[in-house]
């Protein structure tokens, strides 16, 4: 390894390693609370269970870097490289990952609650069971990503592309959806109560067994989506495109059960 050599486990509290070479380091354990790494070099470093509170890291490379039970509360990550990173069971709470490229990493179990992912690419990546209440993800692009079980309260996915995404059993409650591509997404079992789906395309999404009670789905687009059994009731379908759409035994706006 060229540039830095550390030990696990090291104090660096506050330390200066902005564009520091750090690839492969062995950071595990290591305190780099409020730390500036920003343009560093940390291409499959070891940073399991480190402590990178406030840390900046704004435009530092982490592709395939190992950040389980790391900890990244309110972490500057702007423009961070994370692709094939593990960030699994790791603590994102606050923090700002702004453009950041998330494509095909780790991020199961992961904290994400009120962050900012403003732009950023997590396609192929698996958010299974992660919790992103209250995190922004206006136009972010998640085609073909793993949300089963994620938790994504009151989230703001404003034209974000969420294409080919699985989004089984997914907690949507309140969130916002407005001009999202949700195109042959899987939604099966998905809670979308009051969620707002204003425009959204749901062209060929799946939705079997959904709860979209009290849901605005006003302009959206739902040719051919598959609503078997969903539960629409008090739900806004007003312009709504629902050519070819399934709505065997689904519970319909009125609270009527549909043939």
């Amino acid at each position: 390894m060229n540039g830095y050599t550390i030990e696990s486990g090291v104090d660096l509290f506050g330390a200066n390693l902005s564009g520091a070479n750090l690839a492969n380091a062995d950071l595990s354990g290591a305190n780099l609370a409020t730390a500036n790494l920003t343009g560093a070099n940390l291409f499959g470093a070891n940073l399991f269970g480190a402590d990178l509170f406030v840390a900046n890291l704004s435009g530092a490379n982490l592709a395939n870097a190992d950040l389980t039970d790391a900890n990244l509360a309110t972490a500057n990550l702007t423009g961070v490289d994370l692709s094939g990173a593990n960030l699994a069971n790791a603590n994102l709470f606050r923090a700002n990952l702004t453009k950041a490229n998330l494509t095909k990493a780790n991020l199961t179990d992961a904290d994400f609650t009120d962050a900012d992912f403003t732009g950023a690419d997590f396609t192929g990546a698996d958010l299974t069971g992660a919790l992103l209440s209250d995190a922004n993800l206006l136009l972010a692009d998640l085609t073909d990503a793993n949300l089963t079980d994620a938790n994504l309260t009151r989230a703001d996915f404003t034209g974000a592309n969420l294409t080919g995404a699985n989004l089984f059993g997914v907690l949507l409650t309140d969130a916002n959806l407005l001009l999202a591509d949700l195109t042959d997404a899987n939604l099966t079992l998905a809670n979308l109560t009051r969620t707002n789906l204003l425009y959204a395309n749901l062209t060929l999404a799946n939705l079997t067994g959904a709860l979209l009670s009290d849901a605005d789905v006003r302009g959206a687009n739902l040719f051919r989506a598959n609503l078997f059994r969903a539960n629409l009731f008090r739900a806004n379908l007003t312009k709504a495109n629902l050519t070819l759409a399934n709505f065997t035994g689904a519970t319909m706006p009125d609270g009527t059960i549909h043939p």
